[in-house]
């Protein structure tokens, strides 16, 4: 068996344990547990190209066993978030905030495989917090509820872990994403223009695609 076909069928596990996570953690105001169903499917196949995406970026030349361990862990968790935020509309502080010290702590031990405390972390800094701060600013006119505050704490994250220009593209990539969604879904009938679709599940394919695609590790 191959690396890869063994981290997709890691990934794809890993999808399916976050979805049973999600459905039952944090705990639904009613005591349900919600069945298998299409976010299963969605959360299986994200963790499916995610494992793919490890596999392809442990192979990034230099790349020490350390920093790819860091960045797995981190991606483990995106799952996790995902997984929640399609069930309950919710990214949990217990993830959230945890990962902004851990993106710094990596960047200071010189681990991470995107930005550093000896080059350019002034740019990167800015931008985990320049970032959050602009979207909260520019949804004020759009009313409460237009931007998530979950959406806006692990952004802060990314930008200390992804650097500034991989944090946008995550972000640019995830808008794109929920408007050909949110259209598809219009045309078919399924959601109004009053339906309310959170961008949080977006925002972390994006941050996935922006860490593990062409434009990640192995740019």
């Amino acid at each position: 068996m191959s690396a890869e076909l063994v981290f997709i069928v890691a990934g794809v596990a890993w999808g399916l344990v976050a979805d049973r996570i999600g459905a039952r953690w944090p705990a639904h105001e009613d005591g349900s547990r919600r069945p298998l169903g299409w976010r299963t499917a969605v959360t299986v196949v994200i963790g499916g190209l995610a494992g793919f995406g490890l596999a392809k970026f442990g192979g990034t030349p230099g790349l020490t066993g350390a920093s790819f361990a860091f960045i797995s862990l981190y991606v483990a968790a995106l799952i996790v978030l995902l997984a929640t935020d399609l069930d309950q509309r919710l990214l949990p502080d217990v993830l959230t905030l945890p990962m902004i010290p851990y993106a710094l702590i990596g960047a200071w031990l010189g681990i991470s495989p995107y930005v550093s405390f000896q080059s350019g972390f002034v740019l990167d800094l800015a931008a985990a917090i320049g970032l959050p701060l602009g979207l909260f600013l520019l949804s004020i006119p759009f009313g409460r509820g237009a931007i998530g505050i979950g959406d806006l704490k692990l952004l802060v994250s990314v930008g200390f872990l992804a650097g500034a220009e991989r944090a946008v593209i995550g972000l640019i990539f995830g808008a794109i994403l929920s408007a050909v969604v949110i259209l598809v879904l219009l045309v078919g009938r399924r959601i109004t223009l009053k339906s309310y679709i959170p961008y949080g599940p977006f925002l972390i394919i994006g941050v996935l695609w922006a860490l593990l695609g062409p434009v990640g590790g192995r740019g």
